[in-house]
């Protein structure tokens, strides 16, 4: 299966997942009906994919993997909110490639943190997501470094479908398939990987009430960015589809549905009462499973688990000095930015 209007297809899943075997984990698919407090929730017959154990903390290090392994960049540039600025740090210093990470304005300090002590430099873009993706555009092509896109990237994208690849391996008899959605890429993998299944999956999109990038685009016809959010699920503020991601999704995705943010925290609650230390965004597909309902055999994402404990953690042996370093790097030839100290 090949999406149209891309080259993408689930062959590139499978070979994405040979290509980051080794940096990335096979994360565990759990059964909630084991899991304290989830089988009185109604959860019976759901499937949590445990991305909150990846490397990293979240799905993010397979697309980022996918995207620098068997690359020679000397430098890399990416726009993120957190997640994949931490997975492309820590490929990158893996790699031995100098990285640069643009965040949003009030993107969340913990992250940007732990990206700086992986040895990134972060760099702070007024405005919103959209902002900050056009900024990380300029830096690349005003530096010639390699731009790793969170989510409209051929690898990317093919990297992030190892995550269904890897559910649908262990349960092919899969009905349904909840995935959070931000940039896309981690749907639009899916979307592929779904194809591999002998009986395809209904595969279903949970946004944010605030940012349903995706839900309205499909209504109009093409990719339409919305405001900048400012929901708890700081990982899906995505304002645009991607010029890739986006007809990979209308082309495959069965259903696209929103939660509110009250929704969101007592998914995240019921993982952690369950020992499952999710992140709100890492919460959203659950809270879609509940707030649409489900039958037969589900799975659900849980993207990341990138607490603030997490986050302290992160990279200190390895990253010790690092984030001192990272600050002394030659400025970008670019517009006044600021760089978070």
């Amino acid at each position: 299966m090949t999406a149209a209007g891309t080259r993408l297809g689930a062959g590139d899943v499978r070979a994405a997942a040979e290509r980051i075997r080794g940096p990335v984990r096979r994360t565990p698919l759990l059964a909630a009906d084991a899991l304290p407090g989830l089988a009185e929730a109604g959860l019976h017959g759901v499937l949590l994919k445990a991305e909150h154990l990846q490397r990293g903390g979240s799905f993010k290090a397979r697309g980022a993997a996918n995207a620098l392994l068997g690359r020679d960049a000397a430098a890399v540039v990416a726009g993120s909110s957190g997640n994949h600025g931490i997975a492309v740090a820590a490929l990158a210093r893996r790699t031995g490639a100098a990285a640069t990470v643009v965040m949003a304005a009030g993107a969340g300090r913990e992250k940007a943190d732990a990206i700086r002590r992986l040895g990134a430099r972060v760099v702070i873009a007024d405005g919103g997501v959209a902002a900050r993706d056009q900024l990380a555009r300029r830096l690349a092509a005003d530096t010639g470094a390699l731009l790793v896109h969170s989510s409209d990237d051929e690898r990317v994208i093919a990297g992030q479908g190892t995550v269904a690849l890897e559910i649908l391996e262990e349960a092919p008899d899969l009905d349904l398939l909840f995935v959070p959605v931000g940039g896309g890429g981690l749907l639009a993998g899916c979307c592929l990987a779904a194809g591999l299944a002998v009986r395809p999956p209904r595969v279903i999109g949970v946004e944010p009430q605030e940012a349903r990038r995706y839900a309205v685009s499909l209504a109009a016809g093409n990719p339409v960015e919305l405001p900048a959010s400012r929901t708890v699920a700081d990982g899906l503020r995505g304002q645009r589809p991607g010029e890739i991601t986006f007809p990979i999704v209308r082309g495959r995705v069965d259903e696209l549905i929103a939660v509110g943010d009250d929704e969101v925290l007592r998914a995240m609650e019921l993982l952690h009462r369950a020992g499952l230390p999710a992140e709100p965004s890492g919460s959203v597909a659950l809270a879609g499973a509940l707030r649409r309902g489900f039958h037969g055999r589900t799975a659900v994402v849980v993207s990341g688990g990138n607490s603030p404990s997490a986050l302290a953690a992160m990279g200190v042996e390895a990253g010790r000095g690092a984030a001192a370093a990272a600050d002394q790097a030659p400025p970008f030839p670019a517009p006044p930015v600021s760089v978070l100290s």
